[in-house]
C-alpha cells in the first residue's frame, strides 16, 4: 500500500510538472547542457516498469519533480559533467534536495528526498527521453 501511495503521488507531481516550466529561470546548468527536452518517460524502475510520459519543457524541472507544478527556486550545489545537485524551495513546507545523473543524453537517474505539504519523501525515479512534446505543449 504504501508503494501504491508513493506512486500515486509521484503522478500527481508528474501532472503538473509542465506547466512548472514559467517559473523556471533560464540557465541551464552544466551537467544538463547536453540533455534534450521533450517527452521523457517516468519510472520507478531502472527497467522502465510502468513509465509515465509527460512533456518536459526544461530538463532541470525533473529535478523538482517530487513538487510538480508548484512555483520553485533551485540553487545548484553540484554542477559536474554527469551530475547535477541542487537544492529546492517551494515554501516554508516544500523543499528538498535532488541529484539527477546522467547516464546517457537519453537516459537518467533521479533521487530526491525532502519536504512536500509537510510531509516526508525520499524516492528514486528514472527518466528516460522518447520524443519531442506536442507543439501546444511546448508554448506553455
Amino acid at each position: 500500500m504504501r508503494g501504491m501511495r508513493r506512486f500515486a503521488f509521484l503522478s500527481a507531481a508528474l501532472g503538473g510538472l509542465a506547466l512548472a516550466a514559467t517559473a523556471a529561470a533560464t540557465m541551464v546548468p552544466r551537467a544538463l547542457s547536453g540533455i534534450a527536452p521533450g517527452v521523457w518517460e517516468i519510472s520507478r524502475s531502472a527497467a522502465g516498469g510502468g513509465a509515465r510520459p509527460i512533456c518536459v519543457p526544461r530538463v532541470v524541472l525533473l529535478g523538482q519533480i517530487a513538487h510538480g507544478s508548484q512555483m520553485c527556486t533551485r540553487t545548484v550545489l553540484r554542477d559536474s559533467p554527469g551530475e547535477l545537485v541542487m537544492d529546492i524551495s517551494c515554501g516554508p513546507s516544500d523543499f528538498g534536495r535532488s541529484r539527477i545523473t546522467v547516464t546517457t543524453p537519453r537516459s537518467l537517474k533521479i533521487e530526491t528526498q525532502g519536504i512536500h505539504h509537510g510531509e516526508p519523501f525520499d524516492m528514486t525515479v528514472y527518466a528516460r527521453r522518447v520524443g519531442n512534446c506536442a507543439p501546444a505543449l511546448e508554448r506553455r
